[in-house]
């Protein structure tokens, strides 16, 4: 072996461990507080406002919306996945019982760095129930302007990421679906339709409702409901049940988890349409109110920086997910198959 050849093999492999260092040595806390109370109590009062007339799906509202999400991805510098770097799914008029008005899901996408085929899924719904008869308007700041600016949020920290050159080794796919409140119908056309296969996603994080407290947790404000992250995959609960002893340290509440828990919140959701796939999910939700789905539920009424820092605790579980060395793994397939 020649001299240069030593010296070559010797760069190389320099070159190979700073970019794991690299890799293992990024200061994640730092791409987490860009996730503030403020900006969210900003986006949450915008995106929950008159303006937006409620986000029913297929009408006006829910148009400006979309364009709204739009325009944020696109000022984070944030591509659309679909053809023409569109950010617009478009869920036909059939998938809506009832109605004959076509709506759209907003995705937008960052290729990961080392396992980009690999996709995980960070998703809420931006729909709400809209005007009713007499003119009052349903502006759902927690159900799901909370959520959905939650995404926004973090799709903000994992571009700042990008920025310093620590790309996420999967990829990173932020869903924004329409229709939920009429019967998980954005999230439903997703996986029959879906944009990346689905036995390439890796994970679903499905936020909705996370800005509020609701009556059991007055004495102890420090919560979040986490429902299906033990049902497919026991490598997704311990990631996040780790992730949250490390980083942040809210009480998690496994209360809606129970398979025999009236509410069934766990096939309430968006989540509900990547589980019965096979796909493991985690819900993120603050459980229910006095103004759930009523004209009541503004923007004034969340607790922002709670919402921040739930927002964090997904952020640093989905970076954790993407940037594993392995793929979590399905352990548990789901009975709906």
């Amino acid at each position: 072996m020649t001299r240069f050849l030593v010296i070559a093999i010797a760069l190389t492999s320099l070159l190979s461990c700073r970019k794991i260092n690299s890799q293992s040595q990024v200061d994640l806390l730092q791409y987490a507080e860009t996730i503030t109370a403020s900006e969210l109590k900003e986006k949450v009062s915008i995106f929950a406002s008159d303006k937006f007339e409620g986000r029913e799906s297929g009408e006006t509202g829910q148009k400006k919306a979309a364009e709204y999400l739009k325009n944020q991805y696109q000022s984070l510098q944030i591509k659309g996945p679909l053809k023409g770097s569109n950010y617009f799914q478009e869920v036909p008029s059939s998938y809506f019982l009832g109605s004959s008005k076509k709506s759209e899901n907003v995705v937008a996408f960052i290729q990961g760095s080392e396992n980009p085929e690999e996709v995980v899924v960070i998703s809420s719904h931006y729909d709400h129930l809209g005007v009713d008869e007499k003119g009052n308007i349903f502006n759902g700041a927690d159900d799901d302007a909370s959520g959905t600016m939650a995404v926004i949020e973090i799709a903000e920290a994992f571009a700042e990421a990008v920025k310093d050159g620590n790309t996420p080794k999967r990829s990173i796919l932020f869903l924004n679906n329409t229709g939920e409140e009429k019967g998980l119908v954005g999230s439903r056309y997703y996986t029959d339709n879906p944009i990346f296969p689905l036995e390439n996603t890796v994970a679903n994080l499905n936020i909705d409702m996370i800005g509020r407290i609701d009556k059991q947790h007055q004495n102890n404000q420090n919560y979040l409901y986490l429902i299906g992250s033990d049902k497919l995959s026991t490598e997704l609960h311990e990631l996040s049940e780790k992730i949250n002893t490390k980083y942040v340290q809210l009480e998690l509440d496994y209360t809606y988890n129970d398979e025999n828990d009236p509410n069934r919140f766990y096939y309430r959701s968006d989540h509900y349409n990547f589980a019965k796939n096979d796909i493991p999910i985690i819900f993120y939700f603050n459980g229910t109110h006095p103004d759930y789905h009523k004209t009541t539920d503004t923007a004034e009424k969340l607790d922002y920086q709670l919402l921040a820092k739930r927002t964090k605790l997904i952020f640093l579980t989905a970076w954790e997910i993407a940037n594993r060395e392995n793929r979590l793994k399905v352990n548990n397939l789901s009975k709906f198959n």
